[in-house]
């Protein structure tokens, strides 16, 4: 429902509330003067713009969150989840409620309860109200990015990846069997002779990084190989027994059939896996799909979305929008990235990302967790 529709199952004193957030003068005992009131100045354009523009950086983080779900129902269980994860630093003394900013929001009107005894313990947001934060935090976003023209060399992987895959499962048929160590990785002569041969040249994973969290495979293989690796053994298509890595029987009908992998199928599967140490990812990436339609500096990029994302474990959160989110789509042909000569680093959505992007979702509990 939108925003008219939620006022008017809404009570007096609830509109009384809402209606003296946006100090509009009007006769408090009248339901249809309040409702009025309400909608004339609180979707008026310089004023909405006012209440984004004076959110805190937690306000805007949780607000991120309802955005980026296609549901416009929430228990109080949810929001209480959500406004604690958008609070990346507590100091030790402070008392803080999240209810506070829940109770904010249902008095700037971007909160309701349920109308009817099924939902009246849902929160909802109305519809149009959404499509407005969206668009207002778009355009605040966009001022704060740095546009560039379009540079003399870049890199776009369209496709390589999925060639990849099949190019992996294809080399570990041929050999048969790929001796693994103790902890289950292959030997570095095999890993290097299968990275040599792949579309995309990846350094071996240095000594002494600590790296989890993205991923079975993360800790020993390089980033885009680990995906790969992990799509194949999610897919049942590789198998790891008696210190051998083989192709498995589905894996080889895999090949014979000829298919390559559908750019959705791995773009899925690398949204759920990757959901676990990032858990607004499809929110950062609906950002990077609606902010990159033109170049724009990954320095610019970087330092606003990380401000969104709360650092996991050693990656802090610039490393893990540079590193994890753009690194990991220009892998998939999603984003390009290109060197400018003044600007340094910077970064483009593909036609193939936009469509993928805008067209795919999971749902907030869907994550892939291998062991």
């Amino acid at each position: 429902m939108n925003l008219a529709d939620m006022l008017s199952y809404a009570d007096i004193h609830e509109l009384g509330r809402i209606a003296h957030t946006y100090e509009c003068e009007c006769n408090g005992h009248s339901k249809h003067e309040l409702i009025q009131s309400i909608l004339s100045t609180a979707l008026r354009k310089e004023i909405f713009e006012k209440h984004i523009q004076g959110l805190s950086l937690e306000d805007i983080r949780f607000l991120n969150s309802l955005l980026s779900d296609p549901r416009n129902a929430f228990s109080m269980e949810e929001l209480v989840a959500r406004v604690q994860q958008s609070r990346f630093q507590k100091e030790a003394s402070e008392t803080w409620n999240p209810r506070d900013m829940i109770v904010k929001f249902k008095r700037l009107g971007w909160l309701f309860n349920g109308y009817s005894q099924q939902t009246k313990y849902l929160f909802h947001v109305p519809k149009d109200m959404k499509r407005r934060f969206a668009d207002v935090l778009a355009a605040k976003f966009k001022g704060e990015l740095h546009t560039t023209q379009e540079p003399s060399v870049y890199r776009d992987e369209q496709l390589l990846l999925v060639e990849d895959i099949s190019h992996f499962l294809t080399l570990v048929s041929q050999a048969q069997q790929i001796p693994l160590t103790a902890e289950g990785f292959m030997y570095k002569r095999q890993l290097q002779q299968i990275l040599g041969v792949l579309s995309v040249q990846e350094d071996m994973v240095g000594k002494g990084a600590w790296r989890f969290g993205y991923g079975r495979m993360f800790k020993e293989y390089p980033n885009r190989f680990s995906l790969i690796y992990d799509y194949c053994y999610y897919r049942q298509w590789i198998s790891e027994h008696d210190y051998q890595l083989r192709i498995t029987e589905e894996g080889q009908a895999r090949l014979i059939e000829g298919k390559k992998e559908s750019p959705v199928d791995v773009y899925r599967f690398w949204l759920r896996l990757y959901k676990n140490p990032i858990p607004n990812i499809q929110s950062m990436v609906a950002w990077i799909e609606r902010l990159c339609g033109s170049w724009v500096t990954v320095a610019s990029l970087v330092d606003l979305l990380s401000q969104l994302v709360k650092p996991y474990y050693y990656d802090s959160s610039a490393s893990i929008v540079e590193q994890r989110l753009l690194q990991m789509l220009m892998h998939q042909g999603l984003v390009r990235i290109g060197e400018d000569e003044s600007q340094g680093a910077v970064v483009q959505v593909t036609k193939l990302g936009s469509r993928i992007i805008q067209g795919t979702s999971i749902s907030e509990e869907d994550k892939v967790v291998l062991f």
